[in-house]
C-alpha cells in the first residue's frame, strides 16, 4: 500500500527541519571552535553554509585539484563542504609525509553513510579500526611478495586464454581483456574460472558496481555529507539514492554468495582449484578455522574482486591503446622480448628480472595513464600541522594521483609517454619504482604484489605475440586512433576504439594455440 501525501508531508516536514538545524548547528560549531592560530592550506573561499561543494565538478575533479595547485602554487590544498574540512594533496612528497612518516595520524578512513545501506560494509577498504587491522592481517599474509607467488600458475592460465581469444577473435579485444581482468579475480579468489561475459555473476557484479560507483561520486547522494538522511525510507519520493542503495545492497548479497557456493560445491566435490577461498574451506573441513576468520576470507576474496576486475581492465585497455598509437616503443620492447626470451617459448615470471624495458612500460603506463586518479580519503585521527599550515582533525586528506604523475618538477615533458625516464644511463631500472595507483601507508593497496603480477605478465605476453596498430576501413584507409576515455568519477577507462591487432609470425600464434594443451 502506497503512503499517503498526508504521512509524506509529516514525514518530510520535520526531515526538512532537522536538515536545516544539522547545517546551522555545523555552522555555528565552526564559528564558535577556537579559530587555529595558524592557516589552512590555500584553496577558492567556501561559500556560506555550503562551503565549496559546488566548486568541485562531479567528473574530473582531480583536475581541477591540480589547477588549483599551480593556481595556489601550494602542494595542499583546502577545500570545505558543509562544515567538512577537506584537504588535497597534490604532492608526492607531502604525500609520503603524511600517509607514511606520519601514518598513526592519517591511516583512518572518514565515514560513509551510504556504504552500509549499499551493502558495501563489506568491503576492507572502508573499514576502520580493529575490523580493519583483521582484515589486513589476512591480506599480509597471503598476498605479500611471497605468497603472491602462489597465483602465478592460476593467472598464467588466464592470460594464456587471453590470448586464445585475441587470436580468434582480434576485434572482440574489448571483450577479451574484460572477461580476463574477472577471470584473474575470481580464479585466484574462488578457484572458478568464467568462460563468458554472460555468466551470471558477471552480469550481477557489472550491475552492482555500476550502482555503488554512481553512489560513492562526489555529491552523489546527500547522505554522505547530512547522515540523518540515512533514515528516510526509500519510497518517499525525493529518495533515489535510497532506492539505488537498496537496489545495490540486494545485488551485492546475491554475486557474493555466486562465486562462494561455487567454491564450496568443488570443494564438496573434490575438485577445487587452489584459490584463497577454497584452500580456507578445505582447512575448514578439517576443523583448523572459525567463524570470524571466514567473514574476513570472503570480505577480503570479494573486494579483491570487486576492486581488482576493474582495475585490470582499465590498466589493460590503456596498454593497448598507448601500444597502438607508439609503434616504436611496441618495437623496442618486442626486440628485447626476443634477445632474452627468443621466440621459441612464451614469458613467463622468471623473465621479468632480464626485461628492463618490460618494466619501465609498466611504471610508465601507471604514471601516464593513472587509472584511478584520485585514491580513497584518509581521514586525520588528530589536529596536525604540515609547513605552517593548519590541518584540523577530522579532515578528509585525499592523494591526487593525478597530479603527483604529471608534476613537472618531477617528470619532465609529463604529458608525453616516455618510459626511459625509469631507466637509468645502462638501460636498466632506476629506484623511482614507486607506483602512485597502489596508495600511500598503511592503507596502500595489499594485492599490489598480486596485481603487478598479472599486470606485467599480460603485458610481456601480449608484445611477444602480437603486433598492434591502426585498422583499415573497407576501402584500405587508416583509421585514426581516437584519445576518448571514460570517467566515471573514481575511474578513468578506455572507451573502444578500432585497432588491428595480428599475431607477429606464424610461430606466435603456434605458440598461443599450444598452451590450450599446457
Amino acid at each position: 500500500m502506497a503512503p499517503s501525501s498526508s504521512a509524506l508531508v509529516s514525514f518530510a516536514i520535520p526531515l526538512i527541519f532537522g536538515v536545516f538545524l544539522r547545517l546551522l548547528f555545523r555552522l555555528l560549531k565552526s564559528r564558535q571552535a577556537r579559530k587555529p592560530s595558524l592557516p589552512y592550506p590555500p584553496g577558492p573561499a567556501p561559500k556560506f553554509l555550503i562551503g565549496n561543494a559546488f566548486d568541485v565538478p562531479r567528473f574530473g575533479a582531480y583536475k581541477k585539484f591540480a589547477e588549483w595547485g599551480k593556481e595556489y602554487k601550494s602542494g595542499l590544498i583546502h577545500i570545505s563542504a558543509a562544515g567538512q574540512h577537506i584537504v588535497i594533496v597534490n604532492d608526492r612528497k607531502i604525500a609520503e609525509e603524511l600517509f607514511e612518516k606520519r601514518s598513526v595520524l592519517y591511516n583512518d578512513r572518514p565515514e560513509f553513510p551510504v556504504v552500509p545501506l549499499m551493502g558495501l560494509d563489506y568491503n576492507f577498504t572502508f573499514l576502520k579500526g580493529d575490523a580493519w587491522l583483521a582484515h589486513r592481517r589476512i591480506c599480509q599474509k597471503n598476498f605479500n611478495s611471497s605468497a603472491a607467488k602462489q597465483y602465478q600458475p592460476m593467472q598464467t592460465t588466464e592470460v594464456h586464454t587471453f590470448l586464445r581469444g585475441l587470436l580468434n577473435s582480434p576485434s572482440e579485444f574489448t571483450d577479451h581483456y574484460k572477461l580476463l581482468s574477472i577471470a584473474l579475480q575470481l580464479s585466484t579468489m574462488y578457484g572458478f574460472t568464467p568462460t563468458s561475459l554472460d555468466d551470471e555473476i558477471i552480469r550481477v557484479a557489472d550491475e552492482s558496481s555500476a550502482l555503488s560507483a554512481s553512489l560513492l561520486l562526489p555529491g552523489a547522494t546527500l547522505i554522505n555529507i547530512f547522515p540523518i538522511l540515512r533514515h528516510v525510507p526509500a519510497w518517499v519520493p525525493f529518495a533515489s539514492g535510497q532506492r539505488r542503495a537498496k537496489r545495490c545492497k540486494e545485488l551485492t548479497e546475491l554475486v557474493k554468495a555466486l562465486p562462494l557456493n561455487c567454491a564450496k560445491k568443488s570443494v564438496k566435490e573434490g575438485k577445487a582449484s587452489p584459490s584463497l577461498v577454497t584452500e580456507y574451506l578445505e582447512q575448514k573441513a578439517l576443523g583448523i578455522s572459525d567463524l570470524e576468520q571466514e567473514k574476513i576470507i570472503n570480505n577480503v576474496a570479494w573486494t579483491v574482486y570487486n576492486g581488482g576486475s576493474d582495475t585490470t581492465r582499465a590498466a589493460t585497455g590503456a596498454f593497448i591503446h598507448i601500444m597502438a598509437k607508439h609503434p616504436e616503443i611496441q618495437r623496442r620492447a618486442q626486440a628485447e622480448i626476443d634477445r632474452i626470451v627468443g621466440c621459441d617459448r612464451l614469458p613467463t615470471f622468471a623473465d621479468r628480472t632480464k626485461l628492463p624495458y618490460i618494466d619501465a612500460i609498466y611504471r610508465e603506463m601507471f604514471r601516464y595513464h593513472p587509472i584511478t586518479p584520485m585514491a580513497i580519503p584518509h581521514c586525520l585521527n588528530e589536529d596536525d600541522v604540515y609547513e605552517g599550515y593548519f590541518l584540523p582533525k577530522g579532515a578528509w586528506v585525499v592523494p591526487n594521483i593525478y597530479a603527483m604523475a604529471r608534476d613537472e618538477n618531477v617528470y619532465s615533458d609529463p604529458s608525453t609517454f616516455h618510459p626511459d625516464r625509469f631507466l637509468d644511463a645502462n638501460g636498466e631500472l632506476n629506484d623511482d619504482s614507486r607506483v602512485l595507483t597502489y596508495g600511500f601507508g598503511r592503507r596502500v593497496c595489499v594485492g599490489k604484489a598480486v596485481a603487478s603480477a598479472s599486470t606485467w605478465l599480460t603485458i610481456v605476453s601480449f608484445l611477444a605475440c602480437f603486433n598492434v596498430g591502426k585498422a583499415k576501413d573497407d576501402f584500405g584507409n587508416e583509421i585514426e586512433i581516437d584519445d576518448e576515455y571514460e570517467d566515471n568519477g573514481a575511474m578513468i577507462q578506455k572507451k573502444h576504439f578500432a585497432c588491428s591487432i595480428t599475431p607477429r609470425s606464424e610461430q606466435a600464434r603456434s605458440l598461443i594455440l599450444e598452451t590450450e594443451f599446457l
